[in-house]
């Protein structure tokens, strides 16, 4: 299962410390403009060493196109296209070739296939949402045709946080630090948690918020194939998601319906909108025209550059002290990760419900 995705689709391979990382974008629709330097500013976003609270692995991330570009626009071919590792420290790992690091995939992945690569964790890797990256460029510049943007936005690290009413921020500020926080004041608070956390040995999680702006009513499925439980599975798809939500989303649960109902009313072109959009821009499985807004929490980082108690492959209980290169707070790059999996969702149902109707 390394497809993504039903009439778009992402194929993924490669390994953290492997030669590369790649894909094959099935199904992008053909004739749209294919911004190459726009492909990579987003690598950029995702990519380590960005500053002194991300990883210090230093790697280019540069993108090649293989296929399916011709004259600077798509063919309706496939898309295949590698990204080089080319800062691996495969060595910072020997120590832990028999050992299961503490809530990562090494035990699990163990018992699945009896095997696994311990280099920085191998197909588990973070790194892996590089391919994630480039196919979520690739449908922004499709969704970009229809009027369709997709921007997230840190808005969680540890206990600061932002409101949860997205309209509040000026979100073009999102850029501007290194959290990528539109609150310029509660970012350095951010930075500031991250610095400390990382001098400890230690990580910090939080939460990014989504959104998504112009998109059309009608897409999603009525029963299977909601469109919010695919924007779900695609963020929880997302190393170091531990949940999701949509709309008012869990702060709901305490208002009544008379609080709740997003009452229907006649806009000014005459068309039927919402006074209010506690549902998130999803009703009944099905979007509604208004914006679509989400929440996904990410946990710590579980590699700690202190001692941690484990257990090895040979059953006997030891003691594990990381080394190596690594995020105390995934935040910062994960945000365009978030805005990759969003894009290729409603890029998807997007030509799914165009190929339902005659």
């Amino acid at each position: 299962m390394n497809t993504f995705g039903q009439i778009f689709r992402l194929t993924t391979f490669g390994e953290s410390h492997g030669e590369a990382i790649g894909g094959v974008v099935d199904g992008m629709p053909a004739g749209i403009p294919i911004d190459l330097k726009f492909i990579q500013q987003e690598l950029n976003r995702r990519r380590p060493g960005q500053s002194s609270i991300t990883t210090s692995r230093q790697e280019p991330d540069q993108v090649e196109l293989l296929s399916g570009v011709f004259d600077g626009v798509s063919t309706g071919c496939p898309i295949g296209f590698i990204v080089r590792n080319t800062n691996q420290h495969s060595g910072d790992y020997d120590n832990m070739r028999e050992l299961f690091r503490p809530s990562h995939a090494d035990y699990t992945y163990y018992i699945k296939y009896g095997t696994r690569d311990h280099r920085g964790g191998g197909r588990s890797s973070a790194r892996i949402t590089i391919s994630r990256c480039v196919a979520g460029a690739l449908a922004k510049l499709a969704l970009k045709q229809l009027g369709i943007q997709v921007q997230a936005y840190t808005s969680q690290v540890g206990d600061i946080a932002l409101e949860h009413d997205y309209k509040k921020y000026d979100l073009s500020l999102t850029e501007t630090n290194a959290v990528r926080c539109p609150d310029p004041e509660k970012a350095q608070q951010m930075i500031r948690l991250i610095e400390e956390v990382k001098a400890d040995g230690d990580t910090i999680g939080g939460v990014i918020t989504g959104i998504i702006t112009g998109c059309p009513s009608g897409l999603g499925e009525p029963e299977s194939g909601k469109l919010h439980a695919a924007l779900g599975s695609a963020m929880l798809s997302i190393n170091a998601v531990k949940g999701f939500e949509y709309g008012e989303g869990f702060a709901g649960v305490s208002q009544r319906g008379s609080q709740q109902n997003d009452i229907f009313i006649v806009g000014n072109d005459s068309a039927v909108t919402t006074e209010t959009n506690h549902s998130g821009g999803i009703q009944g499985g099905i979007s509604n025209g208004q914006d679509i807004y989400f929440r996904v929490a990410f946990k710590p980082v579980a590699t700690l550059l202190r001692p941690q108690q484990t257990v090895g492959i040979d059953g006997k209980t030891t003691t594990l002290t990381a080394r190596g290169r690594h995020d105390p707070c995934v935040l910062p790059r994960a945000v365009p990760v978030v805005e990759a999996m969003a894009a290729m969702t409603i890029l998807d149902y997007y030509l799914f419900a165009k190929s339902t109707k005659l």
